[in-house]
Parts: C-alpha cells; structure tokens; sequence
C-alpha cells in the first residue's frame, strides 16, 4: 500500500479536485436537474478510480520489468528531470557502477537516485 502512494499521490490529489469541481457543478442550482449530483459523482469517481487503479498496475508491471532486465546486466534508461538539457536521461546498468536498492537505482558516482517507475529498456548502441 505504501507503493500505491508514492506512485499515485500525484494522480489521486488531481482526481480529488476534479470531484470537487464536479460537485460544484453539479450542484448549480439553476442548470442541473435532480440526481445530477449523484449521477456526476459516482460516473467521475468510477472514471477516475479506474485509471489510477490501472495506472498503477501499469507501473508497477513495468517496474518489475525494469528490474528483471537490471538484474540480467542489460542496460536501462532513466528519465532524469534535474539535468535541464536536450538529452535529459542517463543509462543504468551494473557494468557502468549502478545498483539497486528496493524500487531506486543508487550509483557512488552519481548525485541522485533514480526511481524504477522512471526507468524503461534500453534498446540503443550503449556507449562504451
């Protein structure tokens, strides 16, 4: 469960005002008819509930992929948003130093950690 909030809080702060939005307009006095209210709640809600719950296990599939192919020596590539250049990704894998520690690829010569929901295969010529 805490996986699921560390991934999703993003998603599930964004669905939370969506809901408020629509209860406020679903609410308007002048403009909806009776169960409007109910209809608008439980059609977003379960909308929105769908794709998070999906979302997650999206990611979490492509994280247990991520691993799998770190644990096999092949090479992955981060997405790396505190480098703001063109090429803004680094390559991990275990000849080039990168461990892995629960869910985060942790390196000596690197400054952050990356995060494996970031990371996807590699299918490039890897530098040498």
């Amino acid at each position: 469960m805490p996986l699921f909030f560390e991934l999703e809080v993003v998603y599930i702060v964004i669905g939370i005002f969506i809901l408020i939005v629509t209860a406020i307009a679903t609410t308007y006095p002048d403009d909806m008819s009776k169960g409007a209210f109910k209809k608008g709640m439980l059609g977003v809600g379960t909308v929105l509930t769908i794709m998070i719950v999906a979302h997650y296990f999206i990611t979490t599939a492509r994280m247990e992929g991520v691993k799998e192919i770190f644990n096999n020596g092949e090479t992955i590539i981060c997405e790396n948003k505190m480098q703001r250049t063109i090429s803004r990704s680094v390559l991990i894998s275990k000849e080039l130093g990168w461990r892995l520690e629960g869910h985060l690829f942790k390196s000596d010569d690197h400054v952050r950690d990356f995060h494996t929901s970031r990371c996807i295969e590699f299918d490039g010529i890897v530098p040498k």
